[in-house]
């Protein structure tokens, strides 16, 4: 993918960015309150897998992940509609160009139906070009899962607060605040 194409794919966020731009973002590591439901743990370590995909650099696995009528970017005026548009859209940052993009779950939601999950967190953004600043960003995701009938979770809606500029102590608070293992009641 040219950085023509990358760059626009960035700016899918830019709807997101002006509309969340006053929310604050807190990126210090700090265990989850509560403890989660064996499901809960399902679909946080579905989201560690997704994020894997993308830290693998795996477009095929990342494509796994995404339900066949998904929206991203679901609270911009234009979301990504679609299994197919959301992993041509996201090319450039699953193969990691100009931006690496890491994320994982700080928790994972279930309400009354149990087919359907909320899960957020922090995601950090490295922009990998010689000279770039700011190197770091940092925003957190929302993805909301759902349970197919095959019993797979998949990302139904996808959406953040965008990235702002990140000091180091937050890079490394980001690291800190990473739990391999889902905090289960």
């Amino acid at each position: 993918m040219d950085m023509s194409r990358s760059l626009a794919a960035l700016a899918l966020l830019a709807p997101l960015a002006a509309a969340m731009a006053a929310t604050p973002v807190d990126v210090k590591p700090a265990p989850p309150q509560a403890r989660m439901s064996a499901a809960e743990c399902e679909v946080w370590a579905r989201e560690l897998s997704f994020a894997q995909s993308v830290a693998e650099h795996d477009a095929t696995a990342f494509a796994t992940h995404v339900e066949d009528n998904a929206a991203f970017s679901a609270a911009s005026p234009q979301p990504l509609r679609g299994r197919d548009a959301i992993t041509r859209a996201w090319a450039g940052l699953i193969v990691g160009k100009p931006v690496l993009l890491s994320w994982y779950p700080d928790r994972t939601t279930i309400g009354g139906a149990p087919d359907i999950a909320v899960s957020s967190g922090p995601a950090l953004f490295e922009d990998v070009r010689p000279g770039a600043d700011p190197h770091f960003s940092i925003g957190r995701f929302q993805s909301v899962w759902h349970r197919g009938i095959d019993g797979v979770w998949r990302v139904l809606f996808d959406d953040g607060v965008p990235p702002t500029p990140a000091t180091q102590a937050q890079v490394d608070a980001f690291h800190a605040g990473r739990q391999p293992v889902c905090p289960r009641g």
